[in-house]
C-alpha cells in the first residue's frame, strides 16, 4: 500500500501528531492508530530531520509482532528499521545499545527496567510513542512513576488509546499528565479530584470511588482538546454489521439450589463478624464488617466460577460443579458449521475444560505468532483465548466472524478491546457475539453493567451490596 492510499482522518491524525509536542490520538478500534503514528515519525524523523530514534511501548503480544508488521506493509514506511527490546535482560540491553534501529519497541511491563536503567531520568530516545494509553491510568503503577520521571527529558510522546477512560473520567488524569506535566488537569491527581469531582462511596476516610461534579465533563473535555484528537470509528468506516446475542442458559433445579444455596452461604462467610475482646469490660464483642472493593470482588469471582460450571479452593484445586456452558458453546460450534469460532475464557479451568470437553474440534489457545497467522489462514476451528492477552493490537478478522464469551468480564475496556479483534475495519462478514450468561446468576449483574457501560467499580458493589441485603434476613 502506498501513503496516497492513507484515509483523510488519518492523515489529519498525521498532522495532529507533527503540530503537537505532547499529544493524545484517541482513536476507536480500528481506525489505523498505527499506521498513522508511524507515518508521523516518518516525516517527523526524514523530512524535518527533528528526532532521531522513537521509543514504542506497547502491550507485550503487540511489541513483539503489530509495529513492525504494519510497517512492512506500507512502501512509504518499509525502510524504517526496528529493534524489539524483549527477551533476557542481558538480550534487552543488547537490542538497545548493539542495534542501530528508528524505532525499538519494548513491552509495557518493562518500561520501570528501562527508566531505571539510565538512572531515573534521561531515556536515548527522542520520542516515545504509548500504545494504549490507558494502561498507564493508575497513578499508582510503577510503569506510570517510571515514565513520568522520564517525560521531562523527552522531545515528544504521543499516547495512543481507543479507550481513555474504559472506567469514568477519574482514570484521565495520568493519561494527560504524561503529555503536558499537569497543566491542563492540575499537578497532582488529589487537586485533579477536588476540583471535577466529589467522593461517591466511602467508610470513613477511604473512598472507593469519585462522581463527576455538574459540568465537570464538558470542562474537562474542553481542557484536552487542544492536545487530544478523537475519533469514532462509526463516523469514518462502513463496520460490518454486528449482532449481540445474549443466550440465557437455564439451570436445572438441583444445579439452581446448589447456587442458591453456594450464594446464600459465600454472602453469609463475607458477613460474619469478628469479634474483638474489650478489654476494660472483659468481654468479647461483635466487630462491625467492612465490605470493601477486595472482598467484593472476591465474592464476585467466586459466583461467577461457578456460573461458568466450576469453583477453586483454597489450594486452586477445580472443583467442576455444570457442565451447562460447554454444552451450549458445543451447540454454537456445530452450529457455525466449520465456521471458526473465537472464544473468550475468564479463568484457567475454563481454558482445561474446554480444550478437553471439545477435543474433537482441535481448539487451540492463542499464544504465539503462528496461532495468529494460523487463525487468519482459516486452519483454526476453534481458537481459545484470554481477553487480557488479545485485547489489543491483534487483527484477527480475516480468520473469522463468531465471538462467544464463555464467561464474563468487568472490564468494558476488556470487553470492548476483544470484541475488535473481529469487529473492525476489514471485516467481510456479519459478527456474531454471543455471550453465554447462566440465567439467575452474577452473569446477569455483569452483562447488566456492561450494557449500561457502568463503572466497573461502582457496578460490582452495588451488585455484591445487593445480594447482602438479600440475606441478612439469614444473620
Amino acid at each position: 500500500m502506498k501513503e496516497t492510499d492513507l484515509h483523510n482522518y488519518q492523515k489529519a491524525c498525521v498532522d495532529h501528531i507533527i503540530s503537537n509536542r505532547f499529544c493524545g490520538v484517541f482513536l476507536d478500534m480500528g481506525l489505523g492508530k498505527t499506521v498513522s503514528t508511524l507515518t508521523a515519525v516518518n516525516y517527523l524523523m526524514n523530512d524535518y530531520c527533528e528526532i532521531n530514534s522513537v521509543l514504542v511501548i506497547a502491550p507485550k503480544r503487540v511489541a513483539e509482532s503489530v509495529w513492525q508488521e504494519e510497517a512492512e506493509k506500507w512502501d512509504h514506511l518499509k525502510h524504517l528499521r526496528f529493534s524489539k527490546i524483549v527477551g533476557t535482560a542481558k538480550q534487552r540491553v543488547a537490542a538497545i545499545t548493539e542495534v542501530k534501529a528508528d524505532i525499538y519497541i519494548i513491552s509495557r511491563d518493562n518500561v520501570a527496567w528501562l527508566c531505571a536503567l539510565y538512572g531515573g531520568g534521561k531515556l536515548p530516545f527522542d520520542m516515545v510513542v504509548v500504545d494504549e494509553l490507558s494502561s498507564f491510568k493508575s497513578y499508582k503503577s510503577e510503569r506510570f512513576k517510571a515514565l513520568r520521571g522520564a517525560r521531562p527529558y523527552l522531545k515528544r510522546l504521543v499516547g495512543l488509546t481507543g479507550t481513555p477512560a474504559p472506567n469514568g473520567l477519574i482514570d484521565l488524569w495520568p493519561q494527560i499528565y504524561l503529555m503536558d506535566r499537569g497543566e491542563r488537569l492540575e499537578k497532582t491527581i488529589s487537586r485533579y479530584r477536588e476540583r471535577y469531582f466529589r467522593p461517591g462511596q466511602t467508610n470513613g476516610h477511604v473512598v472507593y470511588s469519585y462522581n463527576l461534579m455538574a459540568d465537570s465533563e464538558k470542562l474537562i473535555h474542553k481542557k484536552i482538546e487542544d492536545i487530544c484528537i478523537s475519533m469514532k470509528a462509526d463516523d469514518y468506516l462502513q463496520m460490518p454489521v454486528r449482532t449481540d446475542n445474549y443466550i440465557m442458559l437455564r439451570m436445572p433445579v438441583e444445579v439452581k439450589k446448589q447456587y442458591e444455596d453456594f450464594e446464600k452461604n459465600k454472602v453469609l462467610e463475607l458477613m460474619h463478624p469478628e469479634q474483638e475482646y474489650l478489654e476494660d469490660a472483659g468481654v468479647w464483642v461483635e466487630k462491625p464488617v467492612e465490605i470493601n472493593v477486595v472482598n467484593a470482588a472476591a465474592l464476585s469471582n467466586k459466583l461467577l466460577q461457578f456460573a461458568n460450571g466450576a469453583i477453586y479452593d483454597e489450594n486452586r484445586t477445580v472443583f467442576p460443579v455444570h457442565d451447562i456452558k460447554l454444552e451450549a458453546l458445543k451447540e454454537i460450534i456445530e452450529d457455525a458449521n466449520g465456521q471458526p469460532v473465537l472464544v473468550a475464557w475468564t479463568y484457567q479451568f475454563d481454558r482445561d475444560r474446554i480444550m478437553d470437553y471439545l477435543k474433537k474440534f482441535k481448539p487451540r489457545e492463542l499464544k504465539t505468532n503462528q496461532d495468529i497467522e494460523d487463525w487468519n489462514a482459516g486452519k483454526i476451528q476453534v481458537m481459545l483465548a484470554h481477553p487480557a492477552s488479545a485485547g489489543h493490537g491483534l487483527n484477527l478478522q480475516a480468520g473469522g466472524s463468531i465471538i462467544v464469551w464463555y464467561g464474563q468480564t468487568w472490564s468494558l475496556e476488556l470487553y470492548q478491546q476483544f470484541n475488535a479483534r473481529l469487529y473492525r475495519q476489514g471485516q467481510q462478514n456479519h459478527v456474531i457475539i454471543n455471550h453465554l450468561i447462566l440465567q439467575g446468576s452474577h452473569d446477569e449483574d455483569v452483562v447488566q453493567a456492561l450494557k449500561a457501560k457502568d463503572k466497573k467499580q461502582n457496578a460490582l458493589m452495588d451488585s455484591i451490596k445487593a445480594k447482602i441485603d438479600k440475606y441478612k434476613k439469614f444473620m
